[in-house]
């Protein structure tokens, strides 16, 4: 029996379907990568497995029984680290930490040993007895997994957990989710390709409110290897309308352009080499070719092919 499950689910709010018939189910012990570009629904499936929105159409299901029916049962057992992480910044650390032991209802016995336990897992022993408000973003996202896991919950809903980190802080707190992964089943909201190859057993791609794509990490890097990318770096006229046209290009994008000339990157079907038909299009066309250069798919590509405008 899977932990969670989401069958034809659909969320409107107006004439938008945020979701519309979404279906997917997660099992216990997975560490599962919610991924899509802004705006596709991402943020309201968080909102609907955490019961802060009820779908108009569809089922969800916790441990087998109607997330509806479930009700407190289920938000004792699902730990939920949102999008903007709402923290009381007055509070010290410790105190917020307190309030949140006795707001989960955790017995009077066990609430020290949750509390040491939560600052363990996450690292927060140094800025203990600060204030929140004093904090570095890092350590704010820090302190917001910790009050996620307080309970020790069976399920970890985790929306955009590294959004607006520096570099170094996002290593940590991969590092950290990482670990939590070992103990908790994850569902991790991002829009960041690297940190689902980082951190994540299993991918879900969401566009415009429907799943794109469902698979491990491996079988949709696989599946992306299906793809090709080619820079294309030329001197002329209607270079990036001209390689567009050609067959078996799935997508060009214009970069920055070096020195007057016009870069173009290319996403093709990996069983069509189209470099030859851009080389003979660059001497019919009088174009100075200056690169043609071709790398194996990744999952970047992927994710463009299946979330573009008129992506499947």
């Amino acid at each position: 029996m899977s932990l969670l499950s989401f069958d034809g689910v659909t969320k409107r709010f107006g004439e938008l379907a945020a979701l519309n018939g979404v279906s997917f189910s997660v099992d216990r012990g997975e560490v599962v990568g919610f991924l899509g570009p802004n705006g596709a629904g991402k943020s309201t499936t968080m909102r609907v497995i955490t019961q802060y929105l009820e779908p108009d159409e569809g089922e969800v299901r916790f441990a087998g029984m109607p997330l509806a029916e479930a009700g407190l049962e289920a938000k004792r057992r699902i730990g939920y680290l949102a999008e903007n992480n709402p923290l009381y910044t007055e509070m010290l650390v410790s105190e917020y930490l307190d309030f949140i032991v006795r707001l989960r209802d955790i017995p009077v016995a066990g609430r020290r040993s949750a509390i040491d336990a939560a600052i363990a897992n996450t690292g927060i022993e140094g800025v203990y007895y600060r204030p929140i408000g004093e904090l570095s973003k890092g350590f704010r996202q820090r302190v917001g997994l910790a009050q996620a896991i307080m309970h020790r919950p069976d399920l970890l809903v985790l929306d955009e957990p590294t959004e607006g980190l520096d570099p170094n802080q996002r290593v940590e707190i991969r590092r950290l989710i990482t670990e939590l992964g070992r103990e908790h089943t994850v569902i991790l909201s991002t829009h960041v390709l690297p940190e689902v190859q980082h951190m994540c057993s299993r991918l879900l791609i969401i566009h415009e409110g429907k799943i794109a794509a469902d698979g491990s990490v491996d079988q949709l890097v696989a599946r992306a290897q299906g793809l090709v990318r080619i820079s294309v770096e030329a001197d002329g006229d209607g270079v990036l309308d001209g390689l567009r046209a050609l067959p078996g290009v799935r997508d060009a994008e214009p970069r920055a352009a070096k020195d007057g000339r016009q870069r173009v990157t290319l996403t093709a079907e990996a069983a069509t080499d189209i470099r030859p038909a851009a080389f003979r299009l660059a001497a019919e066309r009088g174009w100075t070719l200056y690169e043609l250069h071709q790398e194996t798919g990744s999952l970047e590509d992927l994710f463009r092919e299946l979330t573009v405008e008129g992506g499947s």
